[in-house]
């Protein structure tokens, strides 16, 4: 009898050794962040797949919603990239509330984002650089922030990625500088600085006046003290602030005294802002070398001021109209 209960209970420990566990119920898995192969995408056959609701608001320029997006109200610390080539956009200490019902950022990641204005004249539209994809509009003059620009964007145009993954893994280069020169007419300033090697960025805008958010028309009104000025983002692994400095006076006339070429006027001198010491060291350095060629420099030497964006349809003026400046031109100076 014991050796039957012995060879019954060694046959049941069989079959509960052969029989399978259940399986362990997985957990939810969450959405993966964009990875650093997802912020390369430059083929259009890389990009990210959309959804029909994406692909009307992204390449049929469309909106969502007031209210209804995903990172209107969202604070977290980290980056917004786009959501179809997932090149970073903006950052999140750049967004702010406007009550709008979306996402708003008061500047982009330098070269990120395209300004063009609409058929209408009206609004200036704002897209992926990269990719070309609709974002939303830019308004300026609205007095939300400091830099008095709004970028409305729809959530569904962006994906969001943490802070915690760190700008190489987004793709970000975070170690640009910024230049500020006025060489008249800011339209012609922009369009052969904004071609350099090493500019990332450039924008139109007024400096060195008294007035808080001056108008073109104040600015040319002679009541506020502004210059017209262009100020760039530039990356110092690829160009010098020297490089910059000289072929800014390589291309328009640093001796004129009351304007550039026929604009006249005290908004048209040629100036430059120094955004430090060193800045103002390679200036004063080169305008030495101008008159040691029997030159004589009228720009004016300055330090950092107060820079105001001008209104969007000065922005890349001469790229949209597909013409060229009337009262600058490049000309070889420096050895």
């Amino acid at each position: 009898m014991k050796h039957q209960f012995l060879l019954l209970l060694c046959l049941l420990l069989a079959v509960a050794c052969c029989k399978k566990p259940a399986p362990a119920q997985p957990t939810p898995a969450q959405p993966p962040p964009p990875s650093a192969k997802e912020v390369t995408m430059n083929k259009p056959s890389e990009w990210n797949k959309l959804t029909p609701e994406e692909e009307r608001v992204i390449v049929g320029k469309g909106t969502e919603r007031a209210g209804s997006g995903e990172y209107w109200n969202h604070k977290a610390p980290g980056y917004y990239v786009c959501r179809r080539c997932s090149a970073p956009l903006y950052r999140s200490e750049d967004k702010f509330d406007s009550h709008c019902g979306w996402p708003s950022f008061d500047a982009e990641i330098p070269g990120s984002v395209k300004k063009t204005p609409d058929a209408d004249g009206s609004r200036t539209e704002i897209t992926c650089a990269r990719c070309d994809g609709h974002l939303g509009h830019v308004f300026t003059g609205e007095g939300f922030t400091a830099k008095n620009t709004r970028h409305c964007v729809n959530s569904i145009s962006m994906k969001f990625v943490s802070a915690a993954l760190g700008d190489t893994q987004v793709g970000i280069n975070l170690d640009t500088q910024k230049a500020v020169f006025a060489s008249g007419c800011f339209w012609g300033t922009e369009f052969f600085l904004q071609k350099f090697p090493g500019v990332v960025s450039t924008t139109c805008g007024y400096a060195g006046g008294h007035k808080e958010n001056p108008t073109y028309k104040e600015v040319c009104g002679h009541e506020t003290g502004h210059l017209e000025v262009v100020e760039m983002e530039f990356d110092p692994k690829k160009t010098s602030y020297e490089a910059l400095a000289k072929f800014f006076f390589e291309t328009h006339d640093f001796e004129q005294k009351n304007g550039q070429g026929p604009d006249i006027g005290p908004q048209y001198l040629s100036a430059v802002f120094c955004q430090n010491e060193e800045q103002k060291q390679v200036i004063e350095k080169l305008i030495a070398q101008l008159k040691a060629k029997g030159l004589k420099p009228a720009t004016q030497v300055r330090g950092a001021d107060k820079f105001w964006p001008a209104e969007t349809y000065h922005q890349d003026y001469y790229d949209r109209k597909g013409s060229t400046p009337y009262c600058h031109a490049y000309r070889k100076i420096f050895d």
